[in-house]
């Protein structure tokens, strides 16, 4: 099993969370978690939502080819399955960082990064008795939660 890709500071208190081999592509994932890296928590969570109402795409920057474009994003796509897994694994950061007696309200995404997980194999059922392999993509997911610091 792997640890985590953040080591960490001395005297900055963080909320760690990941989701390991979940079902989802690790393109997908690398776009949603770079629209919510650096945000606020609660913005975060608007966004992660709002992609799985499909109110507002999530922008794609780096794996965009033959993306269409939405009004106010750009190339982009509405990431539904990615936001949803996305959204539990921040929920759990977010109970990690109460636990730890961190601040909820001053709380920011300081790390999001993902990694390709294991490859599942399948077989998709076909016409007369045949049937054809299929690999199924998995990713593992690292949010970490930190506080503001203070303005003097």
């Amino acid at each position: 099993m792997r640890g985590y890709t953040y080591a960490g500071e001395t005297g900055v208190s963080v909320a760690r969370a990941r989701g390991v081999e979940l079902p989802m592509s690790p393109k997908k994932t690398y776009e949603v978690l770079n629209a919510i890296r650096g945000l606020p928590v609660a913005r975060a969570r608007i966004v992660l939502e709002d992609a799985v109402a499909m109110r507002r795409a999530i922008p794609f920057r780096r794996y965009n080819q033959e993306t269409a474009h939405h009004r106010g994003t750009g190339p982009g796509r509405y990431a539904v399955k990615v936001a949803r897994n996305v959204l539990s694994v921040l929920a759990n950061a977010e109970e990690n960082a109460e636990y730890e007696g961190l601040d909820a309200d001053r709380l920011f995404v300081k790390v999001a990064a993902c990694a390709r997980g294991r490859i599942r194999k399948a077989m998709m059922p076909r016409a007369q008795g045949r049937s054809t392999a299929w690999n199924e993509q998995t990713t593992n997911v690292e949010i970490v939660l930190a506080e503001l610091k203070e303005s003097a």
